[in-house]
């Protein structure tokens, strides 16, 4: 504490003036408000009075009674009009206070972009943003390769499963595979036989009416029905 502040006092920001007044207005209207609770309660017992003046028939009595009456109604009018006065002033206050918060957040948040502007670094961020993209590029890359590798090694023995799957199919169907697709020839003269009968049997019996091979009579019945 300095000398000025043990001899003026300490001095009061505006903040803490307006919630000094602010405290006061509100004691003040706390106490309207029980004052006006009081009037209000001798109103009603002054109608009270007033009515069992007129039944005994003292009208001097009951007249003085309702001038109390009027006085007190004016009265608590007078406090309505008091409160909603004080009431006015504090949201005044109210809305300068909110004004001054706002105000000194708006100073903050002015002083903590102004310093997080003045340490950030623009060529800085640009390097570590084409070493994001360049790092990136090279993990795609290798994660390419290695889906390549891991398809090529799933691939193994794809084709000899197909194989057994069909033929594990033709079997289902009564057709033997080979039969079907007709016996490995052995030589050049086998070859020329095996197209001789495999010509016969699509063109159907020779010109001269004989008998065809009862083997491709039966391997053309089965190629017909797998067509249907």
């Amino acid at each position: 504490m300095n000398i000025l502040e043990w001899a003026f006092g300490k001095r009061i920001t505006p903040a803490e003036r307006l919630r000094k007044n602010q405290r006061m207005i509100d004691k003040a209207i706390r106490e309207l408000d029980q004052v006006r609770v009081k009037l209000e309660k001798q109103e009603k017992t002054l109608v009270g009075q007033i009515k069992q003046s007129a039944q005994k028939g003292q009208m001097g009595a009951a007249k003085i009674q309702a001038k109390d009456l009027v006085r007190t109604r004016r009265y608590i009018e007078k406090f309505y009009g008091m409160r909603s006065q004080l009431q006015k002033i504090s949201l005044r206050l109210q809305t300068h206070r909110t004004n001054e918060q706002m105000m000194q957040a708006m100073k903050g948040a002015t002083v903590a972009l102004g310093s997080m502007n003045r340490s950030m670094n623009l060529p800085a961020l640009q390097r570590i943003a084409m070493e994001f993209e360049r790092e990136t590029a090279i993990m795609d890359e290798r994660q390419e390769m290695m889906d390549d590798a891991i398809d090529d090694a799933m691939d193994v023995g794809i084709e000899e499963e197909g194989d057994e799957v069909v033929e594990q199919v033709l079997e289902e169907i009564g057709v033997d595979l080979n039969q079907s697709l007709g016996e490995t020839p052995t030589g050049l003269q086998g070859e020329k036989v095996a197209d001789g009968r495999i010509a016969q049997a699509i063109g159907g019996p020779s010109s001269g009416g004989g008998g065809g091979d009862p083997g491709d009579d039966d391997l053309q019945a089965r190629l017909d029905s797998l067509r249907k």
